[in-house]
């Protein structure tokens, strides 16, 4: 079942892939691996820019050692960790 942040973080995917920003080639899943879904490393920062608009932070910039997460599951719970 999605959390809350799970679930926005679909609908901002599924809205930049529709404004055409990416286009997302596969039905995404917690073991997607991000860098072949379709959103390269410049959707990647549109993702995260839209989602701390929406969200209101940015998990990458509190992070004391940012990384850069491999799937769709390690993207989610970073931002999850940091969910107020």
């Amino acid at each position: 079942m999605e959390n809350d942040v799970e679930k926005t973080i679909l609908e901002t995917i599924n809205k930049l892939s529709m404004d055409g920003v990416f286009d997302v080639i596969k039905e995404l899943n917690d073991d997607t691996v991000l860098l072949e879904s379709g959103i390269d490393s410049l959707g990647f920062a549109i993702l995260v820019a839209e989602l701390e608009n929406v969200i209101g932070y940015d998990p990458f910039v509190l992070m004391e050692d940012p990384i850069y997460p491999r799937t769709l599951k390690e993207f989610v719970e970073i931002y999850s960790l940091y969910s107020k």
